[in-house]
């Protein structure tokens, strides 16, 4: 319910919100960007340069457990004294009379888009941070005036799983159509389906079953293809996985058009076939596809150190938290019963539960990757690149210096520089041949509302891009 410094819009256009221009210097390490002046909070008074920074000084503090703000502000100078709590200041950030003048640590020339999301929103400083700089505890469970977005929260019960907004009367924006919002929390998804089926709501944040659109209609899952895809990706220093050719057997043994078949049978997702998607240079013509090839999986498995399926350790996934997820899981582990001998296979459901060096109990993570941004090397950085926590969590430590080096050479060319496209083509390559994952899909980004609902239409960055616009008729 929180303002913005920029978003995307529906068609992946950056636009203005709280900051309405950005310029770099010379070589993309020191931006400097203009506060809209007719910007306000809820209690009519002015968004203030500094209000942003204590907003981003916020956002990356230890203690408000913000599991994404690596992803905004990881290149920012100072941002790494704060993010570990030795300091609450980011001396890279200079807040001036309606101005913010960042310097990085060094180049990136799309440093501007990194902003354009919801994972740093903008709250009154004065209200959401203490006489030390701290953040205060549930400060946006109490008063309005820290609010910055369109609408503002008018009672919350946590404990029963439910909120209560209305539009902000001081929002500086269009003016909010809807009256009220109310959110509840339903985690079961076939008591979802029939709160949304019979009208009692309009809408739901995320709703994944493969029966979506028999359910509620195609509507209800329409919308465009954003930078996230879900694979299932191999710990490589767990036992299988420790061994390339059993990997590589594990994917030629599944017939990937019967995967998505399986678990998306009505879509709305759809099959893709390496990590990248929705971003220039999706449409590698040098990329090769994994093949369907069990006779081949078969004779991989056999030549492998472990010689066969008998002699294979349980397989477990985890992350199978949801029915297509559950679909999917079954549907792989049947291929490789039917094609490979291989019988031991066991799902978990929360990822959550092999944190930290548990991890390495599981062979198989099932996520998302993705980026905020629509580029390439972007995308890889945060999903193949040995920094990655996807890397280094759920690959098991993946590295491979070839993949890393393109990656790094691609995030410091210009945006509009055709070699950043075809460096992060040319790792992406490079991390096929290690065999480290099964491709799934690729992510639609759904409406998630009934057909009575307009407006609704998200970004990216899985942003509703104009929420003031939401109509239900």
């Amino acid at each position: 319910w929180n303002a913005s410094a920029m978003y995307f819009n529906e068609s992946g256009e950056i636009q203005p919100y709280v900051l309405t221009e950005w310029m770099p210097n010379d070589d993309f390490t020191v931006w400097t960007f203009a506060v809209d002046p007719a910007a306000t909070f809820a209690d009519g008074s002015a968004i203030t340069a500094a209000d942003v920074k204590g907003s981003w000084e916020l956002a990356a503090m230890p203690t408000s457990k913000n599991q994404r703000i690596d992803q905004v502000l990881s290149n920012v100078d100072g941002f790494a004294a704060v993010k570990d709590g030795t300091a609450t200041d980011i001396s890279g950030i200079v807040a001036g009379d309606g101005t913010l003048t960042v310097t990085l640590t060094g180049p990136d020339p799309i440093f501007f888009q990194r902003l354009a999301n919801h994972i740093a929103p903008i709250v009154k400083a004065s209200v959401a941070r203490g006489a030390d700089g701290a953040e205060v505890a549930d400060f946006f469970l109490g008063a309005n005036g820290a609010t910055s977005g369109p609408f503002m929260l008018e009672s919350a019960d946590l404990d029963a799983g439910a909120l209560v907004f209305v539009p902000n009367p001081n929002f500086f924006g269009p003016k909010p159509q809807l009256a009220r919002i109310e959110l509840t929390s339903v985690e079961d998804n076939v008591t979802a389906t029939q709160m949304l089926k019979s009208g009692e709501y309009q809408a739901h944040t995320e709703l994944v079953t493969s029966t979506m659109a028999l359910d509620l209609g195609a509507g209800f899952g329409d919308g465009p293809t954003i930078p996230t895809s879900q694979h299932f990706w191999f710990n490589a220093s767990r036992a299988p996985m420790d061994d390339p050719k059993v990997r590589e057997a594990l994917i030629l043994a599944v017939d990937r058009d019967g995967l998505i078949k399986a678990s998306f049978p009505d879509g709305p997702h759809q099959k893709t076939d390496m990590v990248m998607n929705s971003v220039p240079g999706d449409n590698d013509p040098a990329f090769v596809p994994y093949p369907f090839d069990p006779a081949r999986a078969k004779q991989l498995l056999a030549d492998s150190s472990y010689g066969g399926p008998e002699k294979l350790p349980k397989i477990m996934f985890v992350g199978i938290s949801s029915p297509a997820n559950e679909a999917a899981a079954q549907y792989i582990a049947e291929q490789w019963r039917q094609n490979l001998g291989i019988a031991a296979v066991d799902m978990k459901p929360q990822q959550d539960q092999y944190s930290g060096p548990d991890q390495n109990s599981i062979q198989i993570f099932r996520d998302d990757v993705g980026t905020r941004v629509p580029d390439a090397p972007s995308y890889l950085a945060g999903s193949i690149a040995s920094t990655s926590g996807n890397a280094i969590g759920k690959m098991g430590g993946y590295k491979n210096d070839v993949v890393d080096a393109k990656i790094t050479e691609a995030l410091a060319k210009p945006a509009d520089d055709p070699a950043r496209v075809a460096l992060a083509q040319e790792a992406q390559r490079a991390f096929r041949d290690d065999f480290m994952f099964l491709p799934w899909y690729k992510q639609t980004m759904s409406r998630w509302a009934n057909a009575n609902v307009t407006g609704i239409e998200k970004n990216l960055d899985w942003q509703v891009v104009a929420p003031w616009a939401i109509t239900v008729g």
